[in-house]
């Protein structure tokens, strides 16, 4: 480097090294503060400004506790007509979806050898009541001894005893309407063989229909017999019907820990088997706090919502109780006043600046 400056003194040219080491210089501070003008922008930046949420203020509102249990609708009467004996249908009389009268022939099953033996002691019958009156006579003047007239009244009552056996037998062939209901569909044909096992149709009884349903044990309380519950059949129209309690299973579910409960409809079109929604009243008129469902935080074992107090957020944990579709009660947790965050939940942090940009309706916040 001596040599390079000694030989450029010597030629007359500028001397180049102090330019350099300034201009390495320069550039490093340039770079320095480069870096720190970029780090004091990003913290900036990232400070930003509060949090825009709105708002609500919990008040105590007179709300209906109500108890959502799911039932399905059962009919008046039901049952399964099946023949008592094996045989072959010979006759057959289903008017399927009509309305039949209790004792209507629906099947007859071949019973031909049936009614030949009882024509058979009938006969038997006539001849042994004939034999028994003669002897009878005879014994009023002692023409006979008592021995004999008494085989001859045992004859008679052998044979009555037989023929209503027979006839109790050909009862068993005939199957009739149990009571006055609606016959389903045919599951079987005529001619076809059947057996104690076959079903040949099903009938409902359709007027008072009933409703069957599952309660927790802990709200047995709120169930008695003769009491009335609200019935829900169909979810689109959002129609409740009234249903009175006939009865209560007395005794509890020992897997479910559920009491079964059965209310008859007082009105209402629907067909067994389908699914509704029961309705129990737990309490009436009771004070509550309802926020918005979406104004809660859920987490793994608790559940927060967002309150505002001076001017920054407030994590506040709460416990709930009865939910509803867009709005849930808070039974711990919060006091009347406060005023709790319903958008701009997910944004605000604990003990972060917040602005209230408006404070809403509960029924304009819950949608």
């Amino acid at each position: 480097m001596n040599v390079i400056a000694r030989s450029a003194r010597a030629e007359g040219l500028p001397n180049l090294t102090k330019p350099l080491s300034s201009l390495f210089i320069v550039g490093s501070l340039f770079i320095t503060l480069s870096c720190g003008e970029k780090k004091d922008t990003f913290q900036q930046k990232g400070g930003g400004g509060p949090t825009i949420v709105d708002v609500i203020v919990a008040k105590s509102e007179k709300v209906s506790d109500k108890v959502e249990v799911n039932g399905t609708i059962v009919a008046n009467e039901f049952a399964e007509l099946r023949p008592e004996v094996s045989g072959l249908l010979t006759f057959l009389d289903v008017p399927e979806g009509k309305t039949v009268q209790k004792g209507t022939v629906i099947a007859r099953i071949n019973n031909a050898d049936l009614l030949a033996q009882l024509n058979r002691s009938k006969i038997q019958l006539d001849l042994a009541e004939t034999t028994e009156k003669r002897l009878k006579q005879l014994i009023a003047v002692n023409g006979i001894n008592q021995a004999d007239y008494d085989l001859a009244a045992n004859n008679v009552n052998t044979l009555k005893a037989d023929m209503a056996y027979t006839q109790a037998l050909i009862d068993k062939t005939i199957i009739k309407a149990p009571f006055t209901g609606v016959v389903g569909l045919r599951k079987v044909s005529e001619g076809a063989y059947v057996t104690p096992q076959s079903i040949i149709a099903t009938m409902q009884q359709l007027s008072n229909l009933r409703i069957d349903f599952t309660i927790p044990e802990s709200y047995q309380q709120y169930i008695s017999k003769g009491g009335t519950v609200e019935v829900m059949l169909d979810q689109a129209s959002g129609k409740y019907e009234t249903a009175r309690v006939l009865a209560i299973e007395p005794q509890v579910n020992q897997t479910t820990r559920n009491l079964t409960v059965r209310a008859v409809l007082s009105s209402g079109n629907t067909s067994p088997g389908s699914f509704a929604k029961v309705y129990i009243t737990a309490s009436n008129n009771k004070n509550s706090i309802l926020i918005p469902s979406n104004s809660i935080i859920p987490e793994a074992r608790s559940k927060k919502v967002v309150t505002v107090k001076g001017g920054k957020a407030v994590f506040a944990q709460v416990e709930t109780g009865d939910r509803r579709e867009d709005v849930v009660e808070v039974t711990k947790g919060l006091n009347v006043g406060d005023t709790v965050v319903v958008s701009g939940v997910l944004f605000a942090r604990p003990d972060a600046p917040v602005k209230v940009r408006s404070v809403r309706n509960l029924n304009v916040a819950s949608k």
